[in-house]
């Protein structure tokens, strides 16, 4: 076998294990968004959202919701972007729906629910209490009495209780016009000694639905001593729980696309733990260090709830405006932070403008290319110098064939003689990779970019394709494999590599024309899992791509020349 066909074989086999491995490591480190909608008989339908109810709680346990929100006296939430009640059977945050965000693409679709009560499906909620050590203060089923029936941004809601020796407990709530809940727990003391007065709080769930990967976190997490913790992660609190003091952060539950934490006093020192229940419940809960409190005074400790979507504007609003340390660290951004956020800010302004978030892409593709520009430019120049030497290059490796650390000597004297570098024509494409992945995480990460349609069976861009020939379109009653359910966006994307390739200068190795002839289709297969947002960039791309190589080929014309023998 000649040198050319075993550097096919090779490359075969690669091409292989990539097929067949690819969906494992994607599955593990680039996730996708499940399908927003799926081809039946021919037509367009919407896929059931998984998350809508996002926790679990023991079968044997749950009811129905309706019933279960009948049981307890209750103060109803009403804003304009939260609908649901507060249980005054234990003071508790335990009904609450997203109104701006829907369970589905379906325009008569529920919206997301949030949080909901012990006993029911996805059990979620928040309480606040005090701490029993030397004071008697309401028990966890204790009734409160409400100061009015409904909770509104500008109308806030006082609980109230007293026990037997002479103090009075008030948990006063108030909502703003999003997601931000402020508690003050207030205790006065009419009783005849000091006691001591500590607040906390807590939110308590299941396990979410949403995976927790290795790009995006979902579960457990918290800011506490300066930093943001991703962590610990379900298991972890199977086997212990996880505790730490510090003075400013929060702690509570991240999924996906929303979020339920506690905001304790950014200037006091609390201790915050995570903890496993029963039936694969979890908790996370703080504690403020304890107070003495006179007789014949009172004393009021106040904390924030957030329960929402984790909007990027909004988040970065409540930390930079509002003194919630490091609470935009709950959209997981990574180690391309400083890239990412750039990124979905400007996306975001196209998207506004144009008032379609793929035109927006397309228009981010647009800046990106024309940024990039010059560099092509010295890409391309760097080519034809390249091309230039492929003669004397082979000539060289015909002579030194056996010696081959004198073959890579004489090779980098004569890059150095011909003023010419064999990395340069890499730079465009190494400077793509982190962008590219920049806008993976903007898709996949940022609840802006949910649901968002682009033409006509696109009805989210940060889902893959759900139209594919193989079943003629879902004409055909079987749904095929994901690894061969290519869409109709991918199979643009191949075309579109295919002819870049075409484009590109040709190889004087058979073996290397092989290979680039099958890759633009190997990568195909490769991209179709991912959104269909990150194609229509890559499509963009190559589109710009050629475009931008007939001009430069008119520049550089001996690109385009046979290579001398």
């Amino acid at each position: 076998m000649n040198q050319d066909r075993k550097n096919f074989v090779v490359f075969a086999v690669i091409a292989a294990l990539i097929l067949f491995g690819w969906p494992l490591i994607q599955s593990k480190f680039f996730p996708s968004n499940p399908p927003a909608t799926k081809i039946e008989g021919g037509k367009q339908v919407p896929v059931a959202n998984s998350t809508a109810n996002p926790t679990a709680t023991t079968p044997a346990a749950i009811r129905d919701r309706k019933v279960v929100l009948a049981e307890t006296p209750r103060v109803a939430i009403d804003t304009p972007r939260l609908k649901g009640s507060i249980n005054l059977k234990g003071a508790r945050i335990d009904d609450l729906v997203l109104l701006d965000y829907k369970q589905t693409v379906d325009k008569n679709s529920p919206p997301i629910r949030l949080l909901s009560p012990a006993g029911a499906e996805g059990a979620y909620f928040a309480g606040f209490g005090w701490r029993t050590d030397g004071l008697n203060p309401p028990a966890a089923d204790a009734v409160w009495t409400a100061s009015a029936p409904v909770l509104r941004p500008g109308q806030p809601v006082t609980l109230s209780a007293v026990n037997a020796t002479g103090q009075r407990f008030q948990i006063t709530l108030s909502v703003d016009k999003d997601y931000m809940f402020t508690v003050q727990q207030t205790v006065a003391n009419g009783g005849n000694a000091a006691v001591p007065v500590a607040a906390y709080g807590y939110v308590n769930r299941g396990i979410s639905a949403d995976p927790d990967t290795w790009t995006i976190h979902v579960g457990p997490m918290s800011v506490n001593n300066g930093s943001a913790n991703y962590g610990p992660n379900w298991k972890d609190l199977d086997k212990a729980p996880t505790r730490f003091t510090t003075t400013g952060g929060w702690l509570g539950f991240t999924d996906k696309y929303w979020l339920a934490t506690l905001i304790p006093d950014q200037a006091k020192a609390f201790d915050g733990q995570f903890r496993a229940g029963a039936g694969q419940t979890y908790q996370a809960d703080y504690t403020l260090q304890p107070q003495t409190l006179a007789p014949g005074k009172q004393m009021t400790q106040t904390t924030r709830f957030f329960a929402g979507a984790k909007e990027v504007a909004l988040l970065d609003r409540y930390t930079d405006k509002e003194g919630a340390t490091k609470l935009d660290y709950a959209l997981d951004w990574g180690y391309l932070r400083v890239l990412e956020k750039p990124i979905f800010y400007y996306l975001d302004w196209l998207f506004r403008l144009v008032g379609n978030f793929g035109v927006a892409i397309i228009l981010l593709t647009v800046t990106i290319r024309a940024l990039m520009f010059p560099i092509a430019q010295r890409q391309f120049a760097s080519m034809a110098a390249m091309r230039a030497v492929q003669p004397k290059m082979k000539a060289l490796q015909e002579r030194f064939k056996d010696d081959k650390v004198r073959m890579q000597q004489e090779v980098m004297a004569l890059y150095k003689q011909e003023k010419v570098n064999p990395l340069a024509g890499c730079l465009p494409t190494l400077i793509q990779i982190p962008i590219f992945y920049a806008l993976y995480k903007v898709l996949m990460l940022t609840i802006e970019m949910r649901h968002q349609p682009f033409v006509a069976w696109i009805k989210d861009l940060s889902a893959p394709d759900p139209l594919t020939p193989v079943n003629l379109f879902g004409l055909l009653p079987f749904v095929p494999p994901h690894f061969i359910a290519i869409g109709v966006v991918p199979i643009l994307l191949g075309i579109s590599m295919y002819f870049q390739f075409k484009m590109n200068p040709q190889p004087m190795d058979d073996a290397q024309k092989q290979v680039f002839a099958i890759l633009p289709w190997v990568l195909m297969f490769v991209m179709a899992p991912f959104a269909v947002g990150l194609q229509v960039y890559w499509i963009t791309t190559n589109c710009i791509s050629i475009l931008q190589q007939r001009l430069l080929y008119a520049r550089h014309p001996g690109l385009k020349q046979p290579v001398a023998k």
